[in-house]
């Protein structure tokens, strides 16, 4: 699984050490980095900002703008795809509207990958997994929101248990591949056959200074992250689901 590790990541070395031989995630709404991250990363991915929108009480992603962006990078070498404009809370009509219009954005940026939300129906996951095991997307992201806003708890488990049973075969083999929005705990990604997931774990806990206590604890930012990085990539991602294991118990997410 590629684990995409969110910006900003501040100070700029702790970026440089976070970033070097890993996988960045850059959002819309946080650009400053954009440069750092194509120079040192392995790959980025490239994210619409949606959920900063979202957090900070809602808005619209501005698809033309965000598309010029991804289309100043999308031949870079390490770029690895690009998030397409979505609507967090917003209807299965508002996001179906911003795959269109992101379709038809002049120079058409490559790579795009739909979001589907869990408080949206389960047919248009079945369509878009469908859409990506054409060839039309190169995979699909799944994204917490609605009364499933907070991954890892008892409720979210249940609506990702069903729509594990659409995106994945009887087997439980995933269909196509399957980005976690949110999603890169040990905690969920264990159990749950993703091909990437991200997070700004990273770049959060690293300045939170009651959290790093002891006479071993790490004393500069890039230190943090390189320890927070690498428990987090000690763990790999199911191959496979399995129902019964994931229904039986709470994984709540740190």
């Amino acid at each position: 699984m590629i684990h995409y590790h969110g910006g900003p990541v501040t100070p700029n070395d702790a970026a440089v050490t976070l970033w070097t031989r890993r996988h960045a995630l850059v959002s819309f709404e946080e650009q400053r980095q954009a440069a750092l991250a194509f120079e040192i990363a392995q790959t980025v991915l490239l994210d619409n900002g949606a959920f900063s929108l979202w957090q900070d009480g809602g808005g619209d992603v501005d698809v033309a703008a965000y598309g010029d962006w991804v289309c100043e990078w999308h031949l870079h070498p390490a770029f690895d795809g690009a998030i397409i404009p979505d609507k967090i809370g917003g209807s299965t009509f508002d996001n179906e509207k911003l795959v269109a219009r992101w379709l038809q954005h002049p120079g058409r940026p490559k790579r795009g990958i739909p979001v589907w939300h869990l408080d949206e129906d389960l047919a248009r996951l079945r369509d878009l997994v469908h859409s990506a095991t054409c060839g039309i997307f190169p995979a699909v992201a799944l994204g917490s929101s609605g009364q499933w806003a907070t991954p890892g708890t008892d409720s979210w488990w249940s609506r990702m248990s069903e729509a594990m049973d659409v995106a994945c075969d009887e087997l439980g083999r995933p269909r196509c591949r399957l980005h976690g929005l949110r999603m890169l705990s040990p905690a969920i990604f264990a159990h749950l056959p993703l091909a990437s997931a991200d997070s700004c774990n990273v770049a959060r806990n690293i300045g939170i200074d009651k959290k790093w206590t002891g006479t071993y604890a790490p004393l500069t930012s890039a230190q943090r992250a390189l320890v927070l990085a690498e428990r987090i990539e000690l763990s790999p991602a199911a191959s496979v689901w399995s129902k019964p294991a994931q229904t039986t118990f709470s994984l709540v997410a740190p």
